[in-house]
């Protein structure tokens, strides 16, 4: 059995929204991979290039390659299709 496709959420443990978005995903039992960018410096250079040289977090990318960047808790329930 594949499993679907996951959101990826570029973060760090420093960053209270990083914190957020994580608790927000967690409530709705949303599956996501995490990276801490801190400790993975090739995601932070891919990080990088997503934001058009910013290492902007929290910032999730969709399977299908759509990105949120520094999301509030409303713009991500929208785009995840649930009530916060």
């Amino acid at each position: 059995m594949e499993e679907a496709p996951q959101i990826t959420l570029y973060g760090t443990n420093w960053c209270g929204a990083s914190r957020r978005v994580r608790l927000l995903l967690d409530s709705h039992s949303i599956p996501y991979i995490y990276i801490d960018i801190d400790l993975d410096r090739e995601a932070a250079k891919h990080l990088e290039e997503l934001t058009h040289g910013y290492r902007s977090v929290p910032t999730l990318v969709w399977p299908d390659g759509s990105t949120l960047v520094e999301p509030s808790n409303t713009k991500l329930a929208e785009k995840l299709g649930i009530k916060t």
